[in-house]
């Protein structure tokens, strides 16, 4: 028989046979339990060890007891037993349509919490399938669906046609133009020119494309610009009055109330994003995955949708 190697001597078999011995005392017992004859257990152990190049049992005492090695692989050698047995849980749910993984593009727009509400329903339901969250802006969101990187494309803008491409809207969302109570433009009584606005810094949300420059959007020619790379990046910026710039209205409200924050009127049109949700659909509806038809499901829901744009609440 050729000798162990050290990653086929952590067979869930052996692991197997080391707990009976340390569990029992001793390697007579062990093999009893077994069924097997005690000079063939002890073979194995030594198998073992000579393999680990370590000594598992102290054999001085009476009970075959764990040395400190052998303690720390019965211990890490649980967890290799319960990661089995969760692999062939998950291949068994696997085999019934839910996906192995699905993968979320959520857009600077969408708020967080629902995001984080649903992806507790989500996990009430038991699915086997593993959730991953990417955070996106501007056209990296619908880039993440295209390219292949995400399953389902949250807060998506701009233009959706292609050919695997599924889309539905998911609302509109109203942007203000918000400074600071200390900030410059706050003590301006008329409608802000772009001269005006010129003059001071803009916060903007980088676009997390991977291709090319991106999108932009009410930044002047000639403006000093703060980049940051995500919504609450920007929201905090010019909360500090760092910076000016456009805010999704459900975001910027509650600081509106407070006072944190100044609506101030500009000279340009208003600016509202609709925005939609989107999936790839390769193989028509019959092969979508269990997990991205529960998320479809729940996009139907007008709550949800609203929910997703507009409960940006702030911890």
């Amino acid at each position: 028989m050729p000798s162990a190697t050290p990653r086929s001597a952590l067979s869930p078999e052996n692991l197997g046979l080391l707990e009976a011995v340390a569990r029992l005392g001793s390697m007579a017992a062990a093999a009893r339990e077994l069924g097997l004859v005690p000079s063939a257990l002890t073979y194995r152990v030594r198998q073992i060890e000579d393999a680990l190049d370590v000594l598992l049992f102290d054999r001085s005492a009476r009970r075959a007891q764990l040395t400190p090695a052998g303690a720390e692989l019965l211990r890490s050698g649980q967890y290799l037993l319960d990661e089995l047995d969760a692999v062939a849980q998950r291949v068994k749910r696997v085999a019934t349509g839910w996906e192995p993984q699905l993968t979320i593009a959520a857009d600077a727009l969408v708020a967080r919490s629902t995001l984080f509400e649903l992806c507790e329903a989500f996990y009430a339901e038991g699915a086997p399938t593993r959730l991953k969250l990417r955070a996106e802006t501007l056209s990296g969101t619908l880039e993440a669906l295209q390219s292949g990187q995400a399953d389902l494309a949250l807060g998506v803008s701009g233009e959706l046609a292609q050919g695997d491409v599924q889309s539905a809207p998911l609302g509109t969302v109203s942007f203000v133009f918000a400074v600071a109570p200390h900030h410059p433009l706050a003590s301006i009584g008329h409608s802000l020119s772009d001269d005006e606005l010129r003059q001071h810094r803009a916060v903007a949300v980088a676009d997390s494309t991977q291709r090319g420059n991106g999108m932009t959007h009410n930044l002047l020619p000639g403006q000093d610009v703060l980049t940051v790379p995500t919504m609450q990046h920007k929201l905090e910026a010019q909360l500090r009055g760092i910076g000016a710039g456009f805010l999704p209205l459900p975001l910027a409200q509650p600081f509106i109330t407070a006072g944190r924050l100044v609506v101030k009127a500009v000279q340009r049109p208003n600016r509202n994003v609709r925005a939609a949700y989107a999936w790839r659909q390769l193989r028509g509806a019959a092969d979508t995955g269990r997990a991205l038809r529960w998320w479809l499901e729940r996009l139907q829901h007008p709550t949800t949708r609203a929910a997703l744009l507009n409960n940006h609440h702030q911890s």
